[in-house]
């Protein structure tokens, strides 16, 4: 299952509500896990980022989804990157020969 790596920052309407984030995250696991993804990680960091977090998902479609009905919600803003695992990594580098 493809991984992905989720860089999120809160919104003014997520920080007026910042208290609410806990129970927003459990939602979000749960609606990621009914469309058969799963989450891997989350931080809570300091800097550009105010989330991390990793996540597997069936496929790209199934990413998208997921981003845009976090950003309907209006609490954060995202970016998505698909992540390569060091095999697939490996695979990729020494097809190049």
């Amino acid at each position: 299952m493809p991984t992905y790596v989720m860089l999120a920052n809160w919104t003014d309407q997520g920080v007026r509500t910042i208290d609410e984030s806990p129970r927003r995250v459990d939602a979000a696991r749960k609606n990621l896990e009914e469309m058969g993804g799963r989450f891997l990680s989350l931080f809570m960091t300091m800097g550009e980022y105010d989330l991390i977090i990793t996540y597997d998902a069936p496929d790209d479609a199934v990413s998208a989804r997921f981003t845009l009905l976090l950003g309907k919600l209006g609490n954060v803003r995202t970016r998505t990157l698909k992540a390569f695992p060091e095999e697939a990594y490996r695979q990729i580098i020494n097809s190049l020969r």
